[in-house]
């Protein structure tokens, strides 16, 4: 159970996002003055080449529970998020993307599956996961083929039972998060992918919300992308096989 008054951290992990970055922060601030709970936020600044560091740094001098964790070099979306999900605090950890693609607002679904003994509660764009799920705003046609044809593949190869495994938004208990990022491997987009299936292999118990999804066209993942995460995809379940991991 998550008690009344538990601690939330909120990681936001950010590339070049000066444009969308000052807005996100001010939804989450505006969300989490609805609580009394204790809670941090975390930008993680994976080596931004366009202002993102100076608007970090101007929004935390209004908002006292923001920390900023600066760094130079580019690593990837997967590398960012672990470093900030394991310098989190808090009893529960969410990470969310910089564009609040997926609103904070979220969270109102998830507590109450935390508050059921669930570990890790994710949002799914895809109906077949949560049936109210949608995209308000979808991706190009041949953005969602792609997805779609990864997903089947993700499915057989990682991460069974699990439709949407790349939306941007997940919530752990501090151990579960722990436990799995400090032995994820994955730098880049597929890291949502190791994630999931250390915490299915893990025996967390997984609890899926529907997502109301925008996209943004101004979006950092490329087409290339997509190949890249099937090729993690194959790295994940070779490190299944070859007991990389401490399951």
């Amino acid at each position: 159970m998550t008690p009344p008054g538990f601690n939330l951290s909120i990681v936001v992990p950010a590339y070049n996002e000066a444009a969308r970055l000052p807005s996100t922060l001010q939804r989450i601030q505006e969300y989490l003055s609805r609580f009394s709970i204790s809670a941090e936020i975390i930008v993680v600044l994976d080596g931004p080449t366009d202002s993102t560091r100076e608007m970090a740094r101007a929004a935390a001098r209004d908002m006292p529970q923001l920390k900023i964790l600066d760094r130079k070099i580019n690593r990837g979306k997967g590398f960012t998020v672990r470093e900030g999900m394991l310098a989190a605090s808090g009893q529960i950890r969410l990470f969310c993307d910089a564009d609040n693609s997926t609103d904070i607002a979220h969270f109102d679904k998830m507590k109450p599956l935390f508050d059921q003994g669930y570990d890790i509660v994710i949002a799914s764009r895809s109906a077949k996961d949560a049936p109210e799920a949608l995209q308000v705003v979808s991706q190009a046609w041949y953005k969602r083929a792609l997805g779609r044809l990864g997903n089947r593949i993700v499915q057989i190869a990682a991460v069974r039972g699990i439709w949407d495994t790349q939306c941007g938004f997940k919530a752990f208990r501090a151990e579960a998060a722990e436990r799995i990022f400090a032995q994820t491997t994955i730098e880049g987009w597929g890291f949502d992918i190791e994630v999931l299936a250390l915490a299915q292999r893990l025996g967390y118990k997984i609890g899926i919300v529907s997502a109301r999804w925008l996209n943004d066209e101004r979006s950092n993942v490329k087409l290339s992308d997509y190949l890249d995460v099937l090729g993690d995809t194959f790295t994940v379940r070779r490190n299944l096989l070859s007991g990389r991991y401490r399951l």
